[in-house]
């Protein structure tokens, strides 16, 4: 059975509106899931256009979702047609941002939905509009209530990579990388590769010095920290090596030869994703218990409403949250 996906349009100063519109363009979309707009009708009526293409919207009542196929559109009043500016940071941009994401998560959580996707959210409106998070993935986390491990999860292709500090100061990722760490970042790389299809994921762990430390010479976390804790996921059954030198695992990857690379800090995997490529990547909300994806890529305010967004991310988030989407399904009906 196909799984039913809640899309929602992100900023609507950005490009996101104009991605989704792209989107429905697409073949075989209708094929790969159901579809829940989730948003006022005049922003995806402003993608249409913005994208020089025809997007219908049928509206249905909010209890009427389980009953229908194809695209749909569950409409929302979070935002005046007259508050919508291109390519201005507001309070009314981060405002229907946040809004359409609860209720997408309210559906999710409610059965009516088996995933999200959003097009991309810009950060500044959100803060403007309260958010006092450091980003959207906090803010989903706080709203359902989930208090376990989570993180974001950066996918290209069949390449992913997780990371053990996020947004934090580089000054202070060496006082913030454990064993612990290390493991749940591992089992979220390991566990989210599974869910997207692949029975068993090779995972490769970056070291966090120069050259792995060079046997202690350039510092003491790859054997006093890293070594441990693949040693504990191997005896967990779980296929782990490293830490491999930063500067050549994702070599690893691009040749295939793992999965996921598991990174000490944000820019140090963010730099080879975005490097290998920029307008596939897609970030998946892992370790939740809703799949949720999204486009890498920000607002783009600087070409915003010029119908130049490139929709690949958002094909590619689209694609790979229809597995998530089936595997989520397949389980919450066996439990």
């Amino acid at each position: 059975m196909k799984p039913r996906l809640a899309i929602i349009p992100g900023d609507p100063a950005g490009i996101g509106p104009e991605l989704i519109a792209k989107l429905l363009n697409q073949d075989g979309i209708e094929a790969q899931a159901d579809i829940v707009l989730v948003g006022d009708g005049h922003l995806w009526q402003r993608g249409a256009e913005q994208a020089a293409l025809e997007v219908a919207l049928t509206t249905v009542a909010e209890d009427d979702l389980e009953t229908q196929t194809g695209v749909v559109h569950l409409d929302l009043e979070t935002i005046d047609p007259e508050a919508v500016k291109t390519a201005e940071v507001s309070v009314a941009g981060g405002e229907t941002s946040l809004r359409c994401l609860d209720k997408a998560l309210d559906l999710a959580q409610a059965g009516r939905v088996d995933g999200i996707l959003f097009a991309p959210f810009n950060k500044a409106s959100l803060t403007k509009a309260g958010l006092d998070l450091e980003d959207e993935h906090r803010y989903i986390a706080r709203y359902i209530g989930w208090d376990q491990y989570h993180s974001e999860i950066n996918v290209l292709d069949d390449m992913m990579t997780t990371r053990v500090t996020s947004h934090i100061p580089l000054k202070d990722v060496a006082d913030h990388i454990d064993e612990d760490a290390v493991i749940k970042a591992v089992k979220l790389a390991h566990q989210t590769l599974r869910r997207a299809g692949k029975d068993h994921p090779a995972i490769a762990v970056a070291a966090l010095n120069p050259h792995a430390g060079d046997n202690g010479k350039f510092g003491r976390e790859e054997i006093d920290v890293l070594e441990p804790a693949v040693r504990q996921c191997r005896e967990r059954q779980m296929n782990v090596s490293g830490p491999w030198p930063s500067d050549t695992v994702f070599l690893k990857a691009k040749r295939g030869e793992v999965d996921a690379v598991v990174t000490m800090y944000h820019d140090q995997g963010q730099i080879a994703i975005k490097l290998l490529g920029f307008e596939r990547g897609v970030t998946v909300a892992g370790g939740l218990p809703i799949p949720i994806a999204t486009p890498a890529h920000g607002t783009a305010f600087d070409i915003a409403g010029q119908n130049k967004a490139n929709v690949s991310a958002t094909c590619q988030a689209f694609d790979l949250l229809v597995r998530m989407a089936k595997s989520h399904r397949k389980e919450r009906d066996a439990a």
